[in-house]
């Protein structure tokens, strides 16, 4: 029989070759591609640090790089759902013997995932109690009908929250005040200019906040940590904000006007939105119970998360057990009930698992090291300001592919190890790695605001990355700036003696 005189087998070959499933079947081929070429190649060399000291790469090493390579290109260009991506690097790394299957499918359940389920559900709680329509209710009667001013209003909000909580947290509960203003704008859900703008802009200044303090991120007491050990002085809390407060509201305010050009809104104003935005909020009637009780729960555990930086009794409890406490308190309480927990979005919770899982497989194989110093000794004799860039380069990029703290356990001891031959300050390897750390822009794994965003569904992955990099290069720009002219004027130290 023809393919004519079967219609079923017909529709399948034309689905096969639709522009858009060629598209996909490419990238999905090439991900596999690149696995095989890395895993198939000779050995690599091994790379030399500043001592002379050789690090191999493993064999293990070797395939964990061509894993990533894999799961970038399936998760950039979405070939399979973002969730299936990731088990994708568990069943790897047991089909080929990288890691152990235990150890590979153990980091799905990492601390660090639970903290993002915990967040996930604050946000939840915002949504279902009405407590997000009040939120940006308000907000929008205060910034107007203006959607550039909409824009703004909604950055510098993210930001401010990320000075006292962490910009995951931070995240999970914008988000549904985000999609709360946007149904007012668009009430059929479907993507505009002004929903990517939006949300991807949230996830940007998300993580621009992060960097001011140290309760936006943990990444900053992992820093601090190696640098009171390799450079023997330990940074303060008021010390890091006074520097990193101006790059981080500056550079907000850069992606507000990023997403102003590339996103800029169909609609410039919103006619009656003020008025309407007032009349809303005055039909939500007076506070209920469910929303006094979730700002209690919600409010406690912010302010227990930022004393465990300044108590020692409470820097002992891990951050996920506390926010996991907030959870428990949900249902105990019966503000959530069975219907939510199985509305979480688990594409979300499982690409932070897959990202956790190349993570460690990238650092426990030896090849995230070897990748660091085989990039920082190309600039062991270059320019101080060039080796200065060069760590900014590589610590943006590790941070899009794995944890921002391993980024920073990987390159800032190394880079401390070459900073004195070059006669560059100890300080300056430290801000601009934890400046850097903060803002993977490029890839949805780099941070967990990323992630959170593209639920929205305003945006793909390609779409993301389109933005990432513009605004990557706005920060390297602004980083040059303080490198050179602002942070001197402040106070730092940008040359040291060369030994």
């Amino acid at each position: 029989m023809s393919h004519a005189e079967n219609p079923a087998k017909t529709s399948w070959f034309a689905a096969l070759w639709a522009p858009h499933n060629l598209r996909r079947n490419g990238f999905l081929i090439l991900g596999i591609a690149l696995f095989s070429l890395i895993y198939l190649a000779p050995p690599f060399s091994p790379a030399v640090d500043p001592k002379g000291e050789s690090i191999p790469l493993t064999p293990e090493g070797q395939a964990a790089i061509g894993l990533f390579l894999f799961a970038a290109v399936w998760w950039v260009f979405e070939v399979v759902p973002i969730g299936i991506t990731a088990i994708a690097i568990g069943v790897t790394q047991a089909l080929f013997l990288i890691r152990d299957v235990r150890v590979a499918f153990t980091d799905f359940t990492d601390p660090s995932v639970w903290f993002i389920f915990g967040s996930l559900v604050i946000g939840m709680v915002f949504t279902k109690t009405g407590l997000t329509r009040r939120m940006a209710y308000k907000m929008l009667s205060v910034v107007g009908e203006r959607t550039s001013m909409i824009y703004l209003g909604a950055f510098l909000m993210t930001v401010s929250l990320t000075l006292i909580m962490a910009h995951t947290a931070v995240a999970a509960t914008i988000f549904p005040l985000l999609m709360a203003i946007y149904s007012l704008y668009e009430d059929d859900g479907k993507p505009t200019k002004f929903g990517k703008g939006l949300f991807i802009g949230m996830a940007f200044v998300a993580g621009a906040g992060s960097i001011i303090t140290l309760l936006g991120a943990a990444r900053g007491a992992v820093a601090i940590g190696f640098f009171k050990k390799m450079a023997g002085r330990e940074i303060g809390f008021f010390e890091l904000s006074y520097y990193m407060l101006p790059l981080g509201f500056v550079m907000a305010l850069a992606v507000w006007g990023l997403m102003m050009v590339m996103f800029k809104p169909e609609k410039r104003t919103i006619p009656g939105l003020k008025e309407r935005s007032k009349l809303l909020y005055s039909r939500l009637g007076p506070w209920s119970r469910d929303e006094i009780l979730s700002l209690v729960i919600v409010f406690s555990t912010i302010l227990l998360l930022g004393l465990r930086t300044f108590i020692p009794a409470l820097e002992a409890i891990d951050k996920t057990a506390m926010i996991l406490m907030a959870t428990l308190a949900f249902f105990m309480f019966k503000i959530l009930t069975i219907k939510e927990l199985e509305d979480i979005p688990w594409n979300i919770i499982l690409l932070f698992g897959g990202a956790m899982s190349i993570g460690y497989c990238l650092w426990q194989t030896g090849a995230a090291r070897w990748l660091a110093v085989n990039w920082l000794v190309l600039f062991q004799n270059a320019h101080w300001f060039i080796f200065i860039l060069g760590i900014g380069v590589f610590v943006l990029a590790m941070t899009n592919l794995i944890m921002n703290v391993a980024a920073i356990a990987i390159s800032l001891p190394v880079a401390l190890v070459i900073a004195p031959y070059l006669g560059v300050s100890p300080e300056i390897i430290f801000y601009v790695s934890l400046a850097t750390a903060g803002m993977p822009f490029m890839l949805l794994v780099g941070a967990a605001p990323n992630a959170i965003a593209y639920e929205s569904k305003q945006f793909t992955a390609g779409e993301f990355f389109t933005a990432g990099v513009p605004a990557s290069l706005i920060l390297l720009a602004l980083l040059s700036l303080f490198v050179l002219v602002i942070w001197p004027l402040m106070g730092m130290p940008i040359l040291a003696a060369a030994p």
